[in-house]
């Protein structure tokens, strides 16, 4: 072609460049592919961020719990706080990956995981869905646009030095998706608040691929790349969307559609593995080689069978589902003449599910009188996955979804409380009767009956929620309250402890000024000046009561009392002291003060002025003091009984008892203490009171300046506190075990999925 002079130095020239300048080796041809590309993905990004906001807020606004709104809100937030560093750390990808064209030991762009069911487990689920709702993604364009991206790409060989596929196309679906899961690897959403971003990024960014590529080959053939390929086919006519925007019809499927290729694939894995252990864990009994499969529109009609014959509570444990449905099939088949069976895949969905409520009938998390309620809805558990093989694997199925609120709703039930008077087992009643009763084909009166659970169990933790919100307030007020009594104490027993003074004093600094100090505390802190004037309102008291032989201790002594007596009197009334006690103390005080003034020796004639109860209350402008005034020898001899603080000062809560038994003290790395350090509020625990009674109870609190752990039960009543060190101890002698709060079906399918790989491995 006559193009070949212009190409052909151009891919020369490159491989000349220098390493460490990979644009410069990059043709001009692909560079402004390449720059035309970035802009036009740039303006798809505004798109996709733009209408992000709007369809977070709608799942949140369909939110069916506050943990569920809370979970789109956060992700709203995280994606603005985040928008420029993802549309930033995209293009730089597709930046690197333009560069890397037309190096020789470039290393390969890593491929899409593809999904290895052999490493199926529930931890991995998430990642599962993301890659197969990638390969969707993928899918669907290259259905759309595979010609188009076909002809780009073979451009693109003719201008690098190395081999060029579409998976390996910088512009391709692929990569393209790579590099956005790359870009959004920090958001700290969860999955399925990540699916939803991935669909908004097929919206707004893959749907506009096949305009990207044909205004891609349209620069290539500019530039005289392979001019005679033959031009790609029309974009399919677009239609208007609420926000202006035109997207094709492909793109307008709902999340739910593109995860059913997802979820059928991993019900196809959970039959691998069935299929290895089939004869060994599951036998089947001796059949007719002529026997024929029931169709699946049979089997849900026995299935309503027993379902009608368990309206009525049975023994849960007396009740194999396998076993009934072979003597009913049997008693078909003695009717017909003809032997008849359950069909495989009906037979691996009846495995998995009795393997399932297996799981959940052991678990020690469900209480022993909710288990007999849960395992009655089996059958319409198995009529639900008969008809949708999706159950295995969709979390958001109503059917399964039901059976997580239940089991998350009873998680804090205990089998002492009255079951028949207990609204929430009676609501549990209520659901399971009518799926007996009413569920026969039609999978949606499961979604009625989650819609009216959650509406349900909603009123009922804004209820306990609303408990457990004043029991944490009243903890931590009284946990500010003990920790300013401590200080108090700390203060009292540094000024007195192995001091001798009158006994009066002591009395009012630990029955009234520790008072005064404890509100000076829990109103202004530690470190206000209203604190230090309350210590040094007591430090001066203690002195003025010494006895002191320095002659300017009396000068000292007289131009103290009038201010100290006041802030007395202040401090004693704003923490509304006893007046009677106030005045007795008062008086005394005065008596006190007078001996002091009269041990100082003064010249002859000298008058002394002694302070009075009235010295409070004058100010230096105030007439002179009267003179002494002597108080009665009995109220004097009162006042100077001595008393020596020999035991340290222990202040007590109204109602409170000190115990004489230390705590036991553990190391910090003992087993116990880790495993308390391990709970978080809202951790559920069992206690084993004693033989006959258990406790389950919730950590509603840690509150960390006292250390105590508060517990309430499922309405929000506070039930139980222990110290760090207390519910280690509790730990280490078993009587305390934490409950698991995870999905109850979620943790069935992984033990399930697990011991179906042990067996296969065996």
């Amino acid at each position: 072609m006559k193009t070949d002079a212009n190409v052909v130095p151009l891919t020369k020239a490159t491989v000349l460049e220098s390493p460490t300048s990979p644009a410069a080796r990059l043709p001009a041809a692909l560079a402004q592919v390449r720059d035309q590309a970035a802009q036009q993905l740039k303006q798809n990004f505004q798109g996709l961020f733009e209408n992000a906001d709007d369809t977070l807020f709608e799942m949140a606004d369909r939110a069916t719990s506050n943990a569920e709104q809370n979970a789109f809100f956060e992700a709203m937030r995280d994606l603005r706080l985040k928008r420029k560093s993802i549309e930033r750390g995209f293009l730089q990808q597709l930046f690197e990956a333009f560069a890397n064209l037309n190096q020789y030991d470039t290393g390969r762009q890593p491929d899409l995981d593809v999904v290895s069911f052999d490493s199926l487990t529930l931890v991995q689920n998430d990642e599962l869905e993301v890659t197969v709702a990638l390969d969707a993604m993928v899918a669907r364009v290259m259905s759309r646009d595979a010609k188009a991206l076909g002809q780009l790409t073979t451009r693109f060989n003719a201008l690098i030095s190395q081999k060029l596929d579409d998976k390996r196309n910088p512009l391709g679906p692929a990569l393209l998706s790579e590099y956005f899961l790359c870009a959004c690897s920090n958001l700290g959403v969860e999955i399925r608040v990540k699916l939803i971003i991935l669909k908004l990024f097929e919206k707004y960014v893959l749907t506009g691929c096949d305009n990207l590529y044909a205004e891609a080959n349209q620069t290539l053939i500019d530039a005289g790349i392979l001019p005679e390929l033959k031009s790609t086919p029309p974009r399919r006519p677009q239609r208007p969307i609420n926000n202006g925007s035109t997207v094709s019809a492909e793109a307008e499927d709902t999340l739910t559609d593109d995860s059913q290729q997802s979820v059928q694939e991993v019900f196809g894995a959970l039959q691998s593995l069935l299929a290895q252990v089939r004869g060994s864990l599951m036998p089947r009994h001796a059949q007719r080689t002529d026997a024929l499969p029931i169709s699946s529109n049979d089997l849900m009609r026995l299935l309503s069978h027993l379902q009608q014959r368990t309206q009525e509570p049975v023994e849960v444990a007396d009740f194999d589902l396998r076993e009934q449905l072979e003597q009913l099939l049997a008693r078909v088949s003695a009717k017909s003449g003809k032997a008849r069976i359950v069909g495989e895949v009906d037979e691996d969905v009846i495995n998995l599910v009795s393997m399932l409520f297996e799981f959940i009938l052991d678990d020690r998390t469900l209480p022993d009188s909710l288990k007999a309620l849960i395992g009655r809805l089996q059958i319409p558990m198995l009529k639900v996955a008969v008809l949708d093989k999706t159950f295995f694997s969709r979390g958001s199925h109503p059917a399964r979804r039901l059976l997580n609120e239940i089991a998350s709703a009873a998680l804090g039930w205990v089998d002492q409380d009255d079951m028949q008077r207990d609204s929430l087992y009676q609501k549990i009643e209520q659901v399971v009767q009518r799926l007996l009763s009413d569920f026969v084909d039609d999978p949606a009166i499961f979604s009625e009956l989650l819609t009216d659970f959650i509406a349900f169990t909603g009123d009922e933790r804004r209820r306990s929620e609303l408990l457990e919100q004043r029991t944490r307030d009243a903890e931590e007020g009284r946990a500010r309250a003990e920790l300013a009594r401590l200080q108090v104490e700390q203060a009292l027993n540094e000024r007195l402890l192995g001091k001798t003074l009158p006994e009066v004093v002591v009395r009012l600094l630990q029955d009234a000024w520790s008072k005064v100090l404890m509100l000076t505390c829990l109103k202004h802190g530690m470190d206000s000046p209203e604190w230090q004037a309350a210590l040094q309102t007591m430090d001066d008291l203690i002195w003025s009561v010494a006895p002191h032989e320095d002659p300017e201790a009396r000068l000292r002594l007289l131009e103290l009392v009038p201010g100290l007596l006041k802030a007395l009197r202040e401090g004693m009334t704003s923490a509304a002291f006893d007046p009677f006690s106030t005045s007795e103390f008062f008086n005394k005080l005065e008596a006190l003060h007078v001996q002091a003034l009269q041990r100082f020796k003064h010249s002859p004639g000298e008058t002394v002025a002694a302070p009075v109860e009235d010295a409070a209350k004058p100010d230096e402008n105030d007439e002179p003091l009267p003179l002494l005034v002597l108080p009665p020898a009995e109220e004097a001899e009162a006042a100077s009984a001595m008393v020596e603080v020999v035991e340290e000062i222990i202040l007590l809560a109204p109602g409170q008892t000190r115990s004489d038994e230390p705590e036991v003290v553990l190391p910090e790395d003992d087993e116990a203490l880790l495993q308390v350090d391990s709970l978080r509020v809202g951790s559920w625990v069992e206690l084993q009171e004693d033989e006959e009674h258990r406790l389950r109870c919730k950590l509603a609190a840690i509150i960390k300046p006292t250390g105590k752990y508060v517990f309430v039960n499922r309405t929000g009543i506070k039930v139980l506190e222990k110290s760090r060190n207390a519910l280690a101890v509790e730990f280490r002698r078993n009587a305390i075990r934490l409950l698991d709060d995870a999905l109850l079906f979620d943790r069935a399918l992984e033990s399930v999925i697990g011991n179906l790989r042990r067996l296969k491995n065996a």
